[in-house]
């Protein structure tokens, strides 16, 4: 069989990946949030423990809609890829390798981070 010269036309929009991949590319995405988060992190906790002066303002930055949201992505980083991570650690000892628990787990991954942002929403708002 001949193969063709034509170029291909891949729509990434119309490619339906295993819940296994989305979470896989949530862990990759997460580690990138969490590293660019890490020196406002940093800043903050520094507002926070300097004087009551900057604790004060730190907390006035939070009543900002785009601060608050900025933290609660950072949290969400944080649990789905600690989750993600102990994932594929147990997978690459082979626990949870077949095919049905490697797609249980990844649900749980992803419904255990969301999970962790919402009761992280209820506690500080």
């Amino acid at each position: 069989m001949a193969r063709s010269s034509r170029p291909v036309f891949l729509n990434l929009m119309q490619l339906q990946m295993p819940v296994g991949a989305l979470t896989s590319i949530g862990h990759r995405l997460t580690g990138v949030l969490l590293a660019a988060g890490v020196p406002f992190s940093l800043y903050f906790l520094y507002l926070s423990l300097h004087s009551e002066q900057t604790f004060a303002v730190m907390m006035g930055w939070l009543s900002y809609p785009a601060i608050k949201t900025a933290m609660f992505s950072l949290v969400w980083a944080l649990a789905h890829h600690l989750l993600a991570g102990v994932r594929h650690l147990l997978t690459d000892i082979d626990v949870g390798s077949t095919l049905h628990s490697a797609r249980r787990s990844a649900w749980l991954v992803n419904l255990s981070g969301a999970g962790i942002v919402l009761f992280a929403v209820g506690v500080l708002l």
